[in-house]
């Protein structure tokens, strides 16, 4: 259990270390993309789970700007566009981490297995490690912003420490699973979702339609 235990607490480790890096980059994030996105063709786990977070972080503030009211019309449909395409590469990439954990774990599996299933899969939930490395980064920020007063900061600085709990406490859960996987407790199997809302053969909205 050791080796994918460790292997994950650096890839939850790599979450906050990148959503660092990311917000202090300047300028446009294509360049990041097209790299990260070229290491997930190893299909390593860290690869994997690096590229699903930039897609969660992209996401993040896409939905910022969609909640804009002061922009035009276009704006928000374009963001609206922009957080489909995204939304659909986040779910393939949980999927690819999926097929990535499993792989790695799969020698070490028993072949007696219970026929047990989580409600989630590990790919799920380190998308939500993902998300929530997101809050802290921007509940942080919210707590020495300097044109708020003190209850503002206060307040989100009582947030940030209920995160930082949730995060602990979703990563043990995580290293539980693994752990009952490993032990033949629960057997592990990918959820393929099916996304039909950008498929232009399944959305009724889009078959049909020039």
């Amino acid at each position: 259990m050791g080796e994918i235990i460790d292997d994950l607490e650096c890839c939850f480790e790599a979450q906050e270390e990148l959503t660092e890096r990311w917000h202090l980059k300047a300028g446009d994030m294509e360049a990041e993309y097209e790299s990260i996105m070229s290491s997930v063709s190893g299909k390593s786990l860290a690869c994997v789970i690096a590229a699903q977070h930039f897609m969660n972080y992209s996401l993040w503030h896409v939905e910022d700007t969609a909640r804009r009211r002061d922009v035009q019309a276009d704006v928000i449909a374009d963001c609206k566009h922009r957080i489909d395409v995204l939304n659909q590469k986040r779910n393939n990439l949980i999927e690819k981490i999926d097929e990535a954990v499993t792989s790695a774990m799969s020698a070490s599996l028993p072949p007696d297995a219970l026929e047990k299933y989580n409600t989630e899969t590990l790919g799920m939930a380190i998308d939500r490690m993902s998300i929530i490395a997101l809050k802290i980064y921007h509940m942080r920020e919210q707590t020495s912003r300097g044109d708020v007063d003190q209850w503002h900061r206060d307040r989100c600085a009582a947030k940030l420490s209920e995160l930082t709990e949730q995060r602990e406490r979703l990563k043990q859960s995580i290293f539980d699973l693994a752990d009952d996987y490993l032990a033949g407790r629960k057997s592990i199997k990918p959820y393929y979702q099916h996304k039909m809302y950008n498929d232009r053969n399944l959305n009724p909205e889009l078959y049909g339609k020039p």
